[in-house]
């Protein structure tokens, strides 16, 4: 596949040994021969169970409780695989970007059928799971990839979504990053997944809802100048007013797109460009690599005329040795405190080199 860019991406798909798509993205054509792969016992189990006071769906995957948990370097499982060495997941010698279905998913196209009686209404978690390595390096993150590697990594997420979205049952996907063990990381390789939803999650909906009334981030847009930490042409970077987070960061473009598939090229470098620097400020602001979620909030399938994308970054640390917890307030109740105001924390990562 090309996408339009000055060079072309190239994508090879790669069927592993047990039936799992491996994809393989990069700026020149990959033709290394396959390994040998090793064998996977694991099986997909899943489903989904209506929690009838949050009015949500909640997925029950216990077959993930075996799943790998910080293997030593030697036995990184997202490292290209080596001749008569240990088999990892990607069975090449190299490679840029990988993108493979997850040995360990909560949602997969196998994941079978809900068991029948129980006393709340259950439905099956026929979705998707795919692990994205962002390098086949050991270590690094997406402040140290090379500009032309994050704007890669952006045009696979928007191959990714193009792909997943064309699946009549997936309703929502989105593509996001545990970084750091604090955030519950079980591999330290560089990497993100994607989940491709058979439903739009409670968040996206209430999103969803909000851009149905208003171009609420268009209309932020204006006012943000205290709440910015970096910005060009095309793309934002601010710790948002409403801020839960002490140091939570938002990044979108500055016109309307619905998902990175409808950035220009000139976009697509820019959002790469403000990821990296992002990370580095994070990194930077404690003087260590800062734990943090970040997730992807494109257009859920149908929305594509008013859902502005937006990428949502919540870093773990509230200073350099202490987490952020969430309290009861928080996870009982749902409405979270701050130790911190917005203006103050966005100028301190503004500051930050």
């Amino acid at each position: 596949m090309i996408m339009p860019r000055t060079k072309p991406m190239h994508k090879r798909v790669h069927q592993k040994k047990d039936g799992r798509m491996l994809y393989l993205y990069g700026l020149k054509p990959h033709t290394l021969p396959a390994l040998e792969e090793g064998e996977n016992t694991a099986q997909a189990e899943s489903h989904a169970r209506w929690h009838p006071l949050r009015q949500e769906w909640v997925v029950l995957a216990a077959s993930r409780q075996g799943r790998t948990f910080l293997p030593p370097k030697e036995y990184d499982p997202l490292a290209p695989s080596k001749p008569g060495g240990f088999p990892t997941e990607i069975p090449f010698e190299d490679f840029e970007i990988a993108v493979f279905q997850n040995r360990w998913p909560s949602l997969s196209p196998h994941a079978g059928e809900a068991p029948q009686g129980l006393v709340i209404p259950t439905r099956d978690a026929k979705g998707d799971c795919e692990v994205v390595v962002f390098t086949p390096e050991h270590s690094g993150s997406l402040a140290t990839l090379s500009p032309e590697r994050r704007e890669l990594l952006v045009r696979v997420w928007a191959d990714r979504y193009q792909e997943l979205y064309a699946r009549p049952h997936i309703q929502y996907v989105m593509p996001f990053e545990n970084r750091g063990e604090q955030m519950g990381v079980t591999l330290h390789h560089p990497h993100g997944q994607i989940y491709a939803y058979p439903w739009i999650p409670p968040i996206l909906q209430k999103e969803l809802e909000a851009f149905q009334k208003s171009p609420v981030l268009l209309n932020l847009l204006p006012h943000l100048g205290p709440y910015t930490v970096l910005e060009d042409a095309h793309t934002l970077a601010c710790v948002p007013p409403y801020a839960r987070y002490p140091y939570e960061v938002l990044l979108f473009p500055k016109r309307f797109c619905p998902g990175p598939w409808a950035l220009s090229s000139d976009e697509i470098g820019s959002l790469a460009s403000i990821l990296g620097q992002v990370v580095q400020k994070l990194d930077n602001l404690f003087g260590k690599p800062m734990p943090y979620v970040m997730a992807l909030h494109a257009a859920p399938k149908g929305a594509e005329e008013f859902f502005h994308f937006h990428v949502e970054f919540y870093p773990a640390l509230r200073t350099a040795d202490k987490l952020k917890y969430l309290a009861g307030t928080e996870i009982a109740a749902g409405t979270f405190t701050m130790d911190a105001l917005p203006e103050e924390t966005a100028k301190v990562l503004r500051e930050v080199i």
